[in-house]
C-alpha cells in the first residue's frame, strides 16, 4: 500500500483515498477518510462523552431497531374470542389423547393426491402399535424408529418430475383408506403429504477468453447452457427425512393460535378439536448433500425416521422454516437464504461450543462497530466546517470505488443483504461530495435539454489552504505507479482469465485491481 504524508499530518492512500482498500465483511471496500489532525483555527469546544452516554446511546439504538423489526414482524389483529352467539369460544382438545395406540402408514407416489391404497408398491413403510407421547421405545430407547429402502423411480421422476410422501397416522384398529367403511374413521385418521424432491436452480456461467474465444468449461455443461439457457431448474434428492409427531395437548382456541404455529394446527370442522401435528423435519439436511435426479438413476435411497417432538423444539423448527413474512422476495433469494443457513448449521454441528460462542460474540461486536462506523463517518462529515488537511480527491476516489464494487456485485448476483449494504455505502459517499464541494444545478445549460447540469466548485477552505497543492501532488505521484500497474493487470486479466463479456472484464479487472492494490 502506497501512502504519501502531507505536511499537515494527513495521509492519502493509493487504493482507498484515505482508507485501507480492503474488503469488509459486507463486500464493500473500506475507503473511509481519516480525520485530519489539523482542525479549524478556533474550533468550538466539544466535551468528550462519558461511558454512560455511550452506553445510553447504544441501548437507545438497539431499542429503535427492535421496535422497527417488531413492527414488521407483527401478526394480524387478534381474533374475536367469542362465538356467533356472544359466548366465549371453547378450548379444543387433541383428537389423539396421551398414550393413544396408533399405526403409521407411509406411501410414496408421484401423485400429489393419493388414493391408491391397494397398490403394494406404493406402501413404503408400515409401523404398528406406536404409543403417542412415548419417548422410551425404539432401538435407541428414544421413541424413534426408522426404515430404509431403495425406491424404484418412474421415468417421469427421472425427467424432472415430482415425487411425494404421504403419511397417515391412525388409531389402532383403523385404516387410512376411506373406501373401507368398516375400518375408516375421520376423527381417527391424521394425514400429511409433501413433495420430497427439491427443485434447485443450476446456473451456467458462460465465460470464455475474450481474445481466443476458448473456455475450460465442460463441453456437456456448455451444451446444456445452450439448450436450457443460463438457468436450469433440476430436481434434486436427499436420502433422509424425519417424520415428527408433536407431543402436545395444549387446549388451543381456534383463531387464537399464534403464528407461525397456526399454519400447522388443523381443526376439525365438525367437532372443533384439532388433529395431532405432523411435521416433516429436514432442517439438518444440508444443501451440499442434495444430488440431481436424472435418467442415469434407476433407484433412489430413502431413509424415513419417525420420532416424537416436543412443543418448544417444534416451535424453533417452525420459526426457522417459515417464509411467509418474506413473500415479496424471489426464489433466488430463498436459495441464497438456504445456503446461508447451511453455514450456520455446519457451525453448530462441527464447531467447538466455546469457539462458537466466541465467534457469535465477535460477530455481534463487529456488527455494532460497523454500525457505529457508519454513524461516526456521517457525523464527522456533517459537522466539518473546514477542509484543511482533508483530501477532496480521495472522496471522489471513494465514490469511484463504491460504484465499482456495487456494479461488480450486481453483475455477479451477490447476496441481497450485501447489495443493500453496499448501496447504502454508495449513498453515503455521494453525500460526502456535497460536504467537500459546492454543488449547484445549472438550469441554463441542461443535459439533453431536460435535466439541469450539476456543477462542482471547490470550497474556499480547501483552496485557501495548502491542502489542495499537496492533494494534487500526492495523486499525481501515485498515478505514476498505479496507472502502469492497472495496465499490466488489465493485460494479465485479458490474457489468462475468462469473462462473460467485455463489460464483466472491465468490472472484474477494476475490482481485482482495487482489492490487490
Amino acid at each position: 500500500m502506497c501512502v504519501l504524508q502531507l505536511l499537515d499530518g494527513s495521509a492519502v492512500v493509493a487504493a482507498g483515498g484515505g482508507g485501507s482498500g480492503q474488503v469488509t465483511s459486507n463486500g464493500s471496500i473500506n475507503g473511509r477518510d481519516p480525520p485530519a489532525e489539523t482542525q479549524p483555527q478556533n474550533p468550538p469546544p466539544q466535551p468528550a462523552p462519558n461511558a454512560w452516554q455511550v452506553i445510553k446511546g447504544v441501548l437507545f439504538r438497539i431499542l429503535i431497531i427492535w421496535a422497527i423489526s417488531s413492527w414488521f414482524r407483527r401478526g394480524p389483529a387478534p381474533q374475536d374470542q367469542t362465538g356467533p352467539g356472544g359466548a366465549p369460544r371453547v378450548a379444543s382438545r387433541n383428537l389423539f389423547p396421551k398414550d393413544t395406540l396408533m399405526n403409521l402408514h407411509v406411501y410414496i407416489s408421484e401423485h400429489e393426491h393419493f388414493t391408491d391404497f391397494n397398490a403394494t408398491s406404493a406402501l413404503f413403510w408400515e409401523q404398528h402399535d406406536l404409543v403417542y407421547g412415548d419417548w422410551t421405545s425404539g432401538e435407541n430407547s428414544d421413541g424413534c424408529y426408522e426404515h430404509f429402502a431403495e425406491l424404484d423411480i418412474p421415468q417421469s421422476v427421472q425427467q424432472n418430475g415430482s415425487i411425494y410422501i404421504h403419511v397417515y397416522f391412525t388409531k389402532s384398529g383403523f385404516h387410512p383408506d376411506p373406501r373401507q367403511k368398516a375400518l375408516y374413521r375421520r376423527l381417527a385418521t391424521v394425514h400429511m403429504s409433501r413433495m420430497i424432491n427439491k427443485y434447485k436452480r443450476r446456473r451456467f456461467q458462460k465465460t470464455k477468453n475474450l481474445l481466443t474465444g476458448e473456455t475450460e468449461a465442460d463441453p456437456e455443461m456448455i451444451k446444456r447452457a445452450e439448450d436450457y439457457g443460463p438457468v436450469e431448474v433440476i430436481s434434486h434428492w436427499h436420502p433422509n427425512i424425519t417424520i415428527n409427531i408433536v407431543d402436545d395437548h395444549t387446549p388451543w382456541v381456534k383463531g387464537s393460535v399464534p403464528p407461525p404455529l397456526d399454519q400447522y394446527v388443523k381443526f376439525d370442522a365438525v367437532s372443533g378439536d384439532y388433529y395431532p401435528i405432523i411435521y416433516f423435519n429436514d432442517y439438518w439436511n444440508l444443501q451440499k448433500d442434495y444430488y440431481p435426479i436424472n435418467e442415469s438413476l434407476a433407484s433412489l435411497p430413502l431413509r424415513v425416521s419417525f420420532c416424537p417432538l416436543s412443543l418448544w423444539r417444534w416451535q424453533l423448527y417452525a420459526a426457522q422454516s417459515t417464509k411467509s413474512p418474506w413473500n415479496f422476495l424471489s426464489d433466488e433469494l430463498y436459495e441464497q437464504s438456504d445456503e446461508e443457513q447451511d453455514s450456520v448449521k455446519v457451525a453448530l454441528l462441527e464447531t467447538n461450543p466455546y469457539l462458537l460462542a466466541l465467534t457469535i460474540i465477535v460477530s455481534i461486536v463487529h456488527s455494532v462497530f460497523e454500525f457505529l462506523a457508519f454513524k461516526n463517518d456521517i457525523q464527522f462529515w456533517n459537522s466539518r466546517q473546514s477542509l484543511e488537511g482533508l483530501s477532496v480527491r480521495s472522496v471522489f476516489f471513494g465514490v469511484f470505488q463504491s460504484f465499482v464494487v456495487l456494479l461488480y456485485i450486481l453483475d455477479n448476483e451477490t447476496n441481497f443483504v450485501v447489495q443493500v449494504s453496499v448501496f447504502i455505502g454508495v449513498l453515503i459517499d455521494l453525500w460526502k461530495i456535497t460536504k467537500v464541494m459546492d454543488v449547484r444545478l445549472d438550469r441554463e445549460h441542461k443535459v439533453a435539454g431536460i435535466f439541469p447540469r450539476p456543477t462542482f466548485k471547490d470550497k474556499s477552505t480547501y483552496i485557501e489552504s495548502s491542502t489542495k497543492v499537496y492533494d494534487d501532488m500526492a495523486f499525481r505521484y501515485l498515478s505514476w505507479i498505479l496507472f502502469p500497474l492497472l495496465g499490466c493487470y488489465a493485460v494479465y486479466s485479458l490474457l489468462y482469465l475468462e469473462h462473460k463479456g467485455w463489460y464483466s472484464w472491465v468490472l472484474s479487472m477494476l475490482y481485482g485491481f482495487l482489492l490487490t492494490f
